[in-house]
């Protein structure tokens, strides 16, 4: 009887994003709303208009958010909404980022397919192969108890001469 089972290991990621919005980098422009009348229109700016230069703290680009608020014809409340536009678009940002780092972690992951193991046990013989580094045992039962010292150390040895040959 031949089985698979494939097992990947993923690290656990902190989801507390923290929006940091530097007040030094923000820019305020208000202008009066156009549109159909009324007894404020074009007397009270109650538009806002929030530019703020974002430096990527990964990469170092830097860009300028342009957001621009005229829901209500009350300026505080545009620019309570238009900071809360702000953050939306920094914590999208962010979660972006992190989404990359993610997929770059699982480029890696072979396919669960026949031929991408890694390792064969095959009890009948009592042999535990690794097939990406050639280390083998006799000793079936204990790999099955957890002693895999040696494929680890065989897996870390062949991984580091690989970066060796890199450089």
């Amino acid at each position: 009887m031949t089985s698979f089972a494939s097992v990947f290991v993923t690290p656990l990621i902190d989801d507390s994003i923290e929006v940091d919005i530097n007040p030094a980098l923000m820019s305020w422009d208000t202008f009066r709303s156009g549109g159909a009348g009324g007894q404020n229109v074009n007397k009270v700016e109650s538009g806002v208009r929030l530019r703020y230069q974002f430096k990527d703290p990964y990469t170092g680009a830097e860009e300028e958010i342009l957001i621009e608020n005229t829901e209500t014809r009350d300026q505080p409340k545009n620019k309570e909404r238009a900071l809360q536009h702000l953050r939306s678009i920094l914590y999208d940002k962010e979660l972006q980022h992190r989404m990359a780092e993610q997929e770059k972690i699982e480029a890696g992951k072979k396919k669960i397919e026949w031929g991408s193991q890694i390792r064969s046990y095959v009890f009948d013989d009592r042999r535990v192969k690794d097939h990406r580094t050639g280390y083998q045992t006799s000793d079936v039962n204990g790999v099955m108890d957890g002693h895999i010292d040696g494929f680890i150390k065989s897996y870390l040895m062949s991984f580091a001469e690989s970066k060796e040959q890199q450089m």
